[in-house]
């Protein structure tokens, strides 16, 4: 690991292309999106510029979401649209849906994340247990399974759990071997670190702020600390990679870079840091997330 002088390596990480997602344009507070054959238009914070494409290419979305007072909102369907519909990245694939809470389940910029641990699971030579908390609709766990991993998948959902089932049905991976938990994170690790289990690698992607099945409170800047602390049991004795994404929070990816530092300890490997971004039509990368991410060097 880097001394306590170095300046660590923070690198924005951008997916390659793939022909179901595409992020038109971005600016003045919201972004143009396609996935597959549907083109959707919803807010985002970090588009403070000002649009490309002239508002002919913004009014023929074919759904839009709109934001109300209290940051609520609903999605106004300018077409028919259907309940969810199958996209593909490489040996994955998904279901896209509308949500009330403005997200479709697919967070396309995280695509280079999934191809990073697909590359380090298949190159290793050996089997591997992988930790997913807060998993969500899954497509860490089936990158991860894909390339030749068990996975235990954790959220606190009951319909996104049933979401992340259909897309491993729908990649041809539903006998893999993927163990559905519903549980709190935290309540999880700490029962896994009293049963003794150990993990080769660990995907995190903590919210800002939620509240677990029984109503267990999390925020980011007081949670995810005690998250690390539980799950350092939980390492194998020669882990192969750990991965964090955070997406709405106030801290930075510094912040998370230090955090896993301190964690990983004398480790050796390498530790990076970042944002997650997509590029639009214009080519301008907008941020979407941070991210920390270590791999041993193993593979």
């Amino acid at each position: 690991m880097p001394g306590a002088s170095a300046v660590p390596p923070i690198l924005p990480l951008t997916p390659p292309d793939w022909g179901e997602y595409e992020l038109l344009d971005s600016g003045e507070g919201e972004k143009l999106e396609r996935y597959g054959p549907y083109v959707l238009a919803r807010p985002e914070r970090a588009a403070l510029w000002r649009k490309a494409l002239p508002a002919r290419r913004w009014q023929a979305a074919d759904a839009v979401f709109t934001l109300a007072e209290r940051g609520e909102g609903e999605w106004q369907r300018r077409r028919p649209l259907p309940e969810r519909w199958p996209l593909r990245f490489g040996n994955l694939a998904f279901y896209a849906r509308l949500t009330p809470f403005r997200h479709t389940g697919v967070f396309p910029e995280q695509a280079s994340h999934w191809l990073w641990l697909q590359r380090l699971v298949a190159a290793a030579s050996r089997p591997l247990e992988v930790l997913n908390l807060f998993a969500y609709t899954g497509l860490a766990s089936l990158a991860c399974a894909a390339a030749g991993a068990s996975v235990v998948h954790v959220d606190a959902s009951r319909p996104t759990l049933g979401w992340a089932k259909d897309n491993a049905a729908l990649s041809g991976l539903a006998d893999r071997p993927i163990r559905w938990i519903l549980d709190d994170a935290l309540k999880f690790v700490k029962r896994e670190g009293r049963r003794g289990r150990r993990y080769d690698g660990i995907i995190m992607d903590p919210p800002a702020f939620g509240r677990g099945p029984k109503g267990e409170l999390w925020r980011f800047g007081d949670s995810f600390p005690a998250l690390l602390d539980a799950c350092r049991p939980l390492l194998a004795e020669r882990p192969l990679f750990v991965l964090v994404t955070a997406y709405a929070t106030e801290d930075s990816s510094l912040t998370l870079h230090n955090l896993l530092r301190e964690w990983l300890g004398a480790r050796g490997g390498r530790l990076e840091a970042g944002e997650l971004a997509l590029l639009d039509g214009a080519g301008r990368a907008l941020s979407l997330a941070i991210y920390g991410r270590w791999a041993s060097g193993e593979a």
